[in-house]
């Protein structure tokens, strides 16, 4: 064989890339046509596509909800005598509708959130896309789905003025740093989206943590419902877990009319959509109820010792649940089935470990209230030590039983 044989046809691999982007791109809207013909693979309807495109779906109410919300907290802030901004966000909201009024109504609070959601959103899954082109060249891989719901989730825990420049700087340190350095989609032991907002939560707090940005409008100085607990501004004494299910303002907070980031606020859409997504078998139900039992269990233990300097030792895990991204987290960022522990008993673990990790944060750590972000990242690092004690104990007690 000659030197000439031996060298790599570079560019029929690049036309065979080519035609995978291509195929790519077709398979978004029809069917793909490959398909595994062997006995020895499980064949069933289920892929990347359709996978990123149910969760996708689950999450639509509580997006929908939160770009209305978003309208709705700037109605309640121009009562206050403020004023919208002048921004070329609105350029075109403004041209239909003559801006935003005391008056306008569902169509016109919808349109407004979507004003500012949208630029965010669309920034966030160009560069994330932009970034999965070049690795999937780089490597000469597939272009996976996974893209569309990094950026999604990433979008939806960001407040609304948050500048599209850091937006754009958040995701791509998501992508590489979180995900294409380790091997692509399925090899990142990270959330992407909560690592990618982490980086700029510490690296530019004024611009993505300052109060001013969770409403838009100009000079607003309001705060979410858990930074007024923080900020011992909520009263919690003498307050049974069960007394809010006759507090309104502890309704408002369940269905989300309150201020927050972009998609966290109602935890009704966002407990609708992540039943939707156990129903379906994309999210473990174990995850959720260890989750839900490390707050519960945590918040109760905090309550019982108290502090008389300290209100959120008496915050009940009824509040916990509504107020931040609790709920947000608890669904649709701890169940990521990559970054998750993958036993049944590790999965339990993994989910307690968040849920303990949140309350933990919240109550000791007045100055960073929201604690679930941290919480999941923390837990993803534990997750592959609670599998291998896992499996460790299931193969010393086979061992026991097969010696007997």
């Amino acid at each position: 064989m000659s030197k000439q044989d031996k060298k790599p046809d570079v560019q029929s691999d690049y036309y065979a890339h080519g035609q995978s982007m291509r195929s790519f791109f077709r398979s978004l809207l029809y069917l793909h046509g490959r398909s595994t013909k062997g006995k020895v693979h499980v064949r069933d309807a289920i892929d990347v596509k359709r996978t990123m495109t149910l969760v996708g779906l689950c999450l639509l109410p509580a997006i929908l909800f939160g770009i209305y919300n978003l309208g709705v907290q700037a109605q309640v802030a121009l009562t206050s005598g403020l004023s919208t901004p002048d921004v070329w966000q609105l350029f075109v909201f403004n041209g239909l509708t003559g801006g935003l009024t005391e008056q306008s109504g569902l169509i016109g609070l919808f349109g407004y959130g979507l004003s500012f959601y949208l630029p965010i959103y669309f920034t966030a899954l160009v560069v994330s896309l932009f970034w999965e082109v070049v690795f999937a060249k780089v490597r000469r891989q597939e272009l996976h789905e996974g893209f569309f719901v990094t950026a999604l989730l990433f979008t939806l825990i960001l407040p609304v003025s948050t500048p599209l420049w850091i937006v754009a700087l958040g995701i791509t340190f998501g992508v590489i740093m979180a995900k294409e350095v380790f091997g692509g989609m399925g090899y990142n032991f990270l959330n992407p989206a909560l690592a990618g907002y982490a980086f700029i939560y510490f690296a530019y707090p004024t611009e993505v943590a300052a109060l001013s940005q969770f409403v838009a409008v100009d000079g607003f100085a309001g705060a979410t419902t858990l930074t007024q607990a923080a900020a011992g501004n909520l009263s919690f004494a003498d307050y049974s877990w069960y007394q809010a299910f006759s507090d309104p303002t502890w309704w408002n907070a369940f269905f989300g009319f309150t201020v927050g980031t972009m998609a966290e606020t109602s935890t009704l859409a966002i407990l609708l959509g992540g039943l939707m997504l156990i129903l379906t078998r994309l999210a473990d139900w174990r995850i959720v109820a260890g989750v839900m039992l490390g707050m519960i269990l945590t918040a109760v233990m905090f309550n019982l010792i108290g502090s008389a300097k300290n209100e959120m030792f008496a915050m009940p895990w009824t509040w916990h649940l509504v107020t931040g991204g609790f709920a947000l987290g608890m669904m649709f960022m701890a169940t990521d089935p990559v970054t998750t522990a993958y036993t049944r008993k590790g999965k339990f673990i993994y989910g307690i470990m968040i849920g303990f990790m949140t309350v933990l944060i919240r109550v000791l750590n007045l100055k960073m209230p929201e604690g679930i972000m941290l919480a999941i990242l923390f837990a993803n690092l534990w997750a592959p030590l609670f599998d291998y004690v896992v499996a460790r104990s299931n193969m010393k007690r086979r061992l026991k039983r097969n010696a007997l």
